[in-house]
């Protein structure tokens, strides 16, 4: 009996699991925001569940699709349709990735500012009341034009090309680590200073503070590629965000290498509400992230075990 037989046996009341092909390990990527960390070492632990030896990869969110194009990686638990779609579509264009289906959570990603702000700039969430309001969200740093400040550069989002393409007089300063941006706003909340920010759903900083979405004209695919879409006839990206799933990809032949795994990993699901609940423990309450996958994992074993039950 192999070791993964053993667990499946033991975890899924008899029901045999796919035979782990290979010891080699699968490679799953880390990237810098909470969620995407919990979601990764609950996908981890499940297969180390099931007998798999499985290696964790701090790793570009958008660079990490080179490596999982040549199997160097094999697979990302997060590619949210708003940022990530694009990028996806290109590597499974390739030959060398592939969609593992959606996670069961659904991503908002856009700019946002506290409830308090309209006072101030009243026109708002209307996307064209920002320039009327620049200098409310001015600081020493952006001069006469207005800040936004935006996620870590690796998080891509196009805010600058959104700038552009929208006549917007704004300039976009990148928070170094998810952990900064939010801790701004927190310090900004508490002040009731005038922010204007990416947050992003899921997650807990839309349910613990009060504010709103900017409202950018609706997104198109053609919005990002074709210049004549849209009020700016020489610009693209003169749209909101795209919305939509979060993705899990892996490197195409995960399939083939580790059957087990990639019906597993397939089989992942979680609802924005469980993971928002999560993010919130380790981001406002200070679990370490270990300990809250770890009681995800104790409170949800028949569901996991059904993933790898296959």
């Amino acid at each position: 009996m192999t070791l993964a037989t053993a667990a499946a046996l033991v975890l899924s009341g008899g029901m045999a699991l796919a035979e782990v092909k290979s010891e080699d390990p699968i490679k799953l990527t880390l990237h810098d925001w909470t969620g995407q960390l919990i979601t990764t070492q609950i996908m981890a632990a499940v297969l180390e569940e099931a007998g798999y030896n499985v290696e964790l990869v701090q790793a570009d969110y958008l660079a990490q699709f080179a490596g999982l194009e040549t199997g160097d990686l094999h697979v990302a638990m997060e590619i949210w349709e708003t940022t990530g779609r694009e990028a996806m579509d290109a590597a499974i264009g390739k030959g060398g990735v592939v969609n593992l289906g959606e996670t069961g959570m659904l991503a908002k990603e856009e700019w946002w500012y506290p409830s308090y702000v309209k006072e101030q700039c009243p026109g708002l969430p209307d996307w064209t009341a920002l320039n009327d309001c620049a200098a409310v969200f001015a600081t020493a740093e952006t001069g006469e034009k207005g800040r936004y400040l935006g996620g870590p550069v690796t998080w891509g989002g196009f805010d600058e090309e959104r700038i552009a393409g929208l006549g917007l007089n704004y300039e976009v300063i990148h928070a170094g680590t998810d952990a900064a941006m939010f801790a701004e706003l927190e310090s900004a909340y508490q002040r009731k200073d005038p922010i204007l920010l990416w947050v992003y759903a899921p997650h807990w900083a839309p349910q613990k503070y009060e504010g709103e979405w900017v409202e950018f004209p609706a997104y198109e695919a053609a919005c990002y590629t074709d210049p004549a879409w849209g009020g700016n006839p020489n610009a693209t990206h003169d749209c909101g965000k795209p919305s939509g799933p979060i993705w899990k990809v892996g490197w195409a032949g995960l399939a083939e290498k580790w059957p087990g795994a990639d019906k597993a990993i397939r089989a992942f699901t979680i609802d924005n509400d469980a993971m928002g609940a999560m993010i919130a423990k380790v981001d406002l309450d200070g679990q370490p992230i270990e300990d809250v996958v770890n009681e995800w994992m104790d409170g949800n074993q028949a569901t996991w075990s059904a993933w790898i039950a296959q």
